[in-house]
């Protein structure tokens, strides 16, 4: 069993490389984020030191190349270090989750010059950035975004609202979509804009039931210029843009949603194994040891459901359909273990004296997050069926 008490996690890696750097995160689990993950959620505390530090152990630019500063390492990889990060605090897992999602636009759709500029200090954890996709009207229907960027003269003019933004008011960096020309998807724009550009203003972070660390607000954008050299992709490309993140961002989601759920097996495991009730261990019923099954299954079916998603998406086939089966299986499956975690702790569950009632407030919001899990019945639907039929 590792130092910091929780049983260990078969892991299947594609070499040593791999291997050595899930002990470096486990390591860094250990000493830097479990010890104050409690009391800094229930404080509200961001993290931003401890994000600092994950950007010097090179873990916030994972997936992307080598040559502008990131890890190299492929999808099946990040997404575990995602998990063992979300299993000890999911600020950080999501967090991370977020970055790489803001990278995506740079990373894959920028010009050569752009990616030289700009991604070092992405990848290699100088900045901390942010994704504007959704507004206060336009969440599940984001090409329905009323945010708009006009060209005047060499520079592009940015006015509107995004909302739900996770690092908004801390990020360094935001990727904005906006529209620039017609309505509908094709009439958006991604543009990469500073954190201290002159007229973004984040209003106060919102109340939420979970996830108290990790700020999330709207982003407001009064007369935000940025240069034409930082348009991302081409003009009316944004969308597109939009869409090849979410199908990664979503694995992201995945991820972190099982090791929420490793999370709160763990400490129910630990709890019924010492907790003794008609002079006996919980663990020695039945009924508690059926549920501790169940769990443990739903667990390892997301686990496997993500990693066969990764690994299509390390092969260069398309994994749109599989991401969004994980991303709908795995966070019902946190859902329902953390539920479950806190049931078996009874009412100590229902304390903020153990872990789990955090956990399970946290879990609901996985559910939520880029694309709610009705949008990914949607998109499975439609890989299977093809477009709903127009009246």
């Amino acid at each position: 069993m590792p130092q910091d008490g929780r049983p260990p996690v078969d892991r299947q890696l594609p070499g040593e490389e791999a291997r050595d750097l899930l002990t470096l995160v486990r390591e860094l689990v250990r000493r830097e984020i479990r010890p104050r993950a409690a009391e800094e959620e229930d404080a509200g505390t961001f993290p931003r030191g401890l994000f600092a530090l994950i950007g010097e152990a090179g873990l916030l630019g994972l997936p992307y190349p080598q040559d502008h500063g990131g890890g190299g390492q492929p999808y099946e990889v990040y997404l575990q270090v995602l998990e063992e990060l979300a299993a000890a605090r999911l600020t950080v897992g999501l967090g991370v989750s977020v970055h790489t999602l803001a990278c995506h636009a740079v990373a894959h759709f920028g010009s050569k010059e752009q990616q030289a500029e700009h991604l070092p200090a992405m990848l290699g954890g100088a900045l901390l950035g942010a994704y504007c996709l959704s507004e206060p009207a336009a969440g599940s229907d984001a090409a329905s975004l009323r945010t708009r960027a006009v060209h005047e003269g060499g520079n592009w003019r940015i006015d509107g609202t995004k909302a739900w933004i996770t690092h908004g008011g801390v990020a360094d960096f935001y990727t904005v979509l906006a529209r620039t020309g017609a309505e509908g998807p094709r009439g958006i724009t991604a543009f990469l804009v500073p954190g201290d550009a002159q007229g973004l203003l984040a209003a106060p972070p919102e109340k939420k039931m979970g996830m108290k660390g990790s700020p999330t607000a709207q982003v407001h954008f009064d007369g935000v210029t940025v240069p034409d050299d930082r348009r991302v992709g081409e003009e009316g490309q944004g969308f597109t843009i939009a869409l090849s993140a979410l199908d990664s961002g979503r694995l992201g989601i995945a991820a972190c949603a099982i090791g929420l759920a490793q999370g709160a097996l763990d400490e129910a495991l630990e709890y019924t194994l010492t907790r003794r009730q008609f002079g006996r261990p919980l663990v020695d019923f039945q009924g508690l040891r059926f549920m501790l099954a169940d769990m443990a299954t739903r667990i390892e079916a997301g686990r496997a459901l993500y990693l066969a998603a990764a690994r299509l998406r390390d092969t260069g086939l398309d994994f749109s359909r599989q991401a969004a089966m994980a991303k709908l299986f795995c966070t019902d499956a946190a859902m329902q273990v953390t539920t479950d975690a806190v049931q078996l702790l009874g009412g100590y569950g229902y304390t903020a004296d153990f872990p789990v009632e955090r956990y399970m407030r946290e879990a609901k919001v996985l559910q939520i997050v880029e694309g709610t899990n009705q949008i990914q019945r949607m998109v499975i639907a439609r890989h299977l069926a093809g477009p709903e039929s127009k009246p």
